[in-house]
């Protein structure tokens, strides 16, 4: 038996992964988390194999919740979720440690095999995922500018990008304005950007957010 938690903060997502899963025998559904504190409670809590994580909660970023529950329990497999495919953020997810992405657009047709998968051993990946693992593998590659950003900048970078304001996120992410201001001067930074509809415009030119 695959022993799964299921972290989404959409009741309706949930019962819906739920019912999928559990339709398959060999699954069984041990706890669901709504909120990124939740998740991290949840995992060191009970005895698990999967973790089917969104990665856009609300609470601690989906990159450091997967950072967090591999240092406390290494065995675990995590399999990252997001609305859409966004390569550079799925990438991201998977060095920090997931053993997959799956588009939650398709998550009905290939959940069960995507958690098969990871379970065993596998990693389940898109091609586009892959194709920046490989690049970002590659020597001297650089890649874009927004590469250069670390996970906690990338994170705020994401947030500011759909509109969020610099308070809202420092309440997300549970922080001082003041370390979220400075975030946004560094990313303006190395991106070489002067504004916030540049900031937007850059990242829906590289798929970082949903338009």
């Amino acid at each position: 038996m695959i022993r799964i938690v299921v972290a989404d903060d959409h009741t309706i997502v949930r019962m819906g992964l739920r019912q999928i899963l559990e339709a398959t025998r060999e699954f069984e559904v041990v706890a669901e988390a709504q909120n990124g504190a939740e998740v991290v409670e949840r995992a060191l809590a009970v005895d698990f194999d999967v973790l089917l994580l969104d990665m856009s909660m609300p609470g601690e970023g989906g990159i450091e919740i997967i950072k967090t529950v591999l240092e406390h329990k290494p065995r675990v497999r995590v399999l990252a979720m997001s609305a859409h495919e966004q390569p550079d953020y799925a990438a991201r997810a998977i060095r920090a440690g997931a053993a997959g992405w799956l588009d939650k657009g398709g998550a009905s047709a290939h959940l069960v095999d995507a958690v098969r998968k990871v379970a065993a051993g596998g990693a389940y990946i898109s091609p586009a995922v892959a194709e920046q693992l490989v690049l970002g593998a590659m020597p001297d590659a650089k890649g874009p500018p927004h590469a250069s950003l670390s996970d906690r900048e990338f994170q705020v970078f994401r947030m500011i990008a759909e509109g969020k304001s610099v308070s809202d996120i420092a309440g997300r992410l549970n922080v001082s304005v003041k370390t979220v201001s400075t975030h946004k001067s560094n990313i303006l930074q190395k991106l070489n950007i002067g504004t916030q509809a540049e900031l937007i415009r850059y990242a829906l030119a590289h798929r970082l957010i949903e338009e």
